[in-house]
């Protein structure tokens, strides 16, 4: 890192972690329009803060709420030449899925027969799969698909909220089947559920195949004297085919697996409730108990290994269990874990938790308690209505306020995105784009804890992710990124291109609405005048591309 990369970067961090520039009384109805964009959206492209002030910021906002009435053709059409997009789980679980296990079966199968690595031998058979099957495949879509969404598509709220809902139900694509599960989970679950009610989302969550398998529900099941269906079902079996001599092994399998407390730990921790919500230990143990028997399909059921949810009853804890002071009486099934999904998704400790999480990813990082309380009673009145929720934040005096403006720092996938609509990037591959999100700190799927990823600035501001963040804007700028194409010449008029002066204001009002500060003015105009020799003009257009990465890599572009 050379001495003067040094020095930005650090100046970067510290203006991103002590505030934001000197806050306006009253937002200017163009300030407003700055604000939506981005808050509401991955921010503006070249002439949408104009064409927001002078159609209204107001409209703008109501047609947002209603993505399902914005057309959205251009984006859906390069969507559709995807080839995973539109395939079921099981079509993707059969086609991407299957050729892998059928590999590491034949790999196990070949390693025990001589002394070879079956790691070297499974490779081998990876390669035979044809390169349209291959696994990569399915997640090359996925990425494909979200990136190219969020930078080009007219729906930008409701990728806003695709982006936050994917993590507060986070799936981890790195563990085993997940991967091929995640274009159902964000296409079938999350994306038809967000602007309806809560109860609904949180109910397909719960028995979705991506969720089942992520937090270890698909293999919970009750203690072997609670299923007394399991133990009725192999003696029938055992006396059908004449094998009482099987009922010993019959027993033993019994004791395999057990209760596993993860999912419903985190439904009540992270999806729900809260770590604040008044539920207990015992609290977590009885509903994990509820859930037995919420599962995934395997081989046997058809439809393709773990790509539908399945109840089996003789898996479900029967006995008398009490959660939140709920009781349900032995001999419950797949209404028990129903019920209590519905008692979850109403609750007032639900309501506060879900009305915090959008203040702070719409508002501020520790959002005002009067607000999340007031968007918490509207939650509550309106039965978990979601849009009329996110309504309720983004119509609040809070969200207007001097305060809230320009005081929250990009996560590194609203920072890309960001930077790439600002110099009206045209995208023809998203790799360059999903590796620098790798190395910013924030690769797409990749949150491994069930936390999702954070919409605290403390969590992304470090010396080594500000450096890759400056480093993919100055490559953007420059041309430097294969399949993403900008032109920032063509973003400020001529006359103002031959100016070193008149280029830096020009840019920063194109690409920060002007919001620079003096000390990031004198940083630019420095660097792009310290390598002249004092005979020499020294300003040519040759450098706009390196004013603009330092513009995009600038405290006031990565607030929002």
């Amino acid at each position: 890192m050379n001495p003067f990369t040094k020095i930005l970067v650090g100046a970067l961090g510290l203006a991103l972690l002590t505030g934001a520039s000197t806050p306006n009384p009253k937002l200017t109805e163009r300030q407003r329009a700055m604000h939506v964009l981005n808050r509401l959206a991955f921010g503006p492209r070249p002439g949408d803060v104009d064409a927001v002030a002078k159609s209204g910021v107001d409209a703008w906002i109501e047609q947002q709420l209603h993505p399902e009435a914005i057309p959205d053709r251009a984006v859906e059409a390069r969507i559709a030449l995807l080839p995973t997009m539109t395939l079921s789980n099981a079509q993707i679980v059969k086609t991407y899925y299957e050729p892998v296990l059928m590999a590491r079966k034949k790999a196990n199968a070949e390693a025990k027969d001589g002394d070879v690595d079956k790691k070297d031998i499974r490779r081998e058979l990876m390669q035979d799969i044809p390169p349209g099957q291959r696994p990569q495949v399915v997640m090359n879509d996925l990425l494909s698909q979200r990136i190219l969404r969020a930078a080009e598509s007219d729906r930008q709220l409701n990728e806003v909220m695709v982006d936050f809902w994917m993590n507060h139900f986070n799936v981890f694509s790195g563990k085993g089947i997940d991967r091929f599960l995640l274009t159902s989970y964000e296409r079938d679950v999350i994306r038809p559920h967000m602007w309806g009610r809560f109860e609904d989302l949180l109910m397909a969550t719960a028995k979705s195949p991506a969720m089942l398998f992520y937090l270890d529900n698909a293999r919970s099941i009750a203690a072997p004297e609670n299923r007394p269906l399991f133990s009725q079902r192999a003696t029938f079996g055992a006396r059908r085919f004449g094998r009482m001599d099987a009922m010993p092994r019959l027993q033993a399998n019994q004791q395999k697996g057990g209760l596993n407390e993860n999912y419903a730990r985190e439904i009540m921790e992270l999806h729900t409730l809260g770590v604040d919500g008044g539920y207990t230990q015992k609290d977590v143990t009885e509903l994990a108990r509820v859930l037995t028997g919420w599962t995934i399909t395997r081989e046997r059921d058809g439809g393709g290994e773990g790509a539908a949810f399945i109840f089996r009853p003789f898996l479900h804890d029967a006995g008398s269990k009490v959660v939140l002071g709920v009781r349900f009486p032995a001999g419950g099934g797949i209404q028990e874990g129903e019920k209590m999904i519905q008692i979850l998704a109403h609750h007032p400790a639900t309501a506060h938790h879900i009305a915090y999480k959008l203040c702070q990813r719409l508002v501020a990082d520790e959002p005002p308690p009067a607000l999340v309380n007031r968007v918490a009673a509207k939650f509550l009145a309106t039965g978990g209505d979601l849009r009329q929720t996110v309504k309720a934040v983004i119509s609040s005096p809070e969200f207007w306020s001097q305060e809230s403006y320009r005081s929250k720092v990009k996560s590194p996938f609203e920072y890309t995105i960001s930077a790439v609509r600002a110099v009206n990037g045209k995208i023809t591959d998203v790799t360059p784009i999903a590796r620098a999100l790798q190395q910013i700190g924030e690769p797409l799927y990749g949150a491994q804890p069930p936390t999702g990823y954070s919409d605290k600035a403390d969590v992304w501001i470090n010396t080594g992710a500000l450096m890759n963040r400056l480093n993919f804007a100055l490559a953007l700028a420059a041309n430097k990124l294969p399949g993403v194409q900008s032109d920032i010449v063509s973003l400020i008029p001529s006359a103002e291109a031959s100016d070193a002066s008149r280029s830096v204001e020009a840019l920063a009002l194109a690409l920060t609405g002007g919001n620079l500060t003096e000390e990031t003015r004198s940083t630019i105009k420095s660097r792009i005048v310290e390598r002249k020799a004092p005979a020499q003009n020294p300003w040519d257009n040759t450098q706009l591309p390196t004013v603009a990465g330092l513009i995009l890599g600038s405290p006031e572009f990565q607030r929002q």
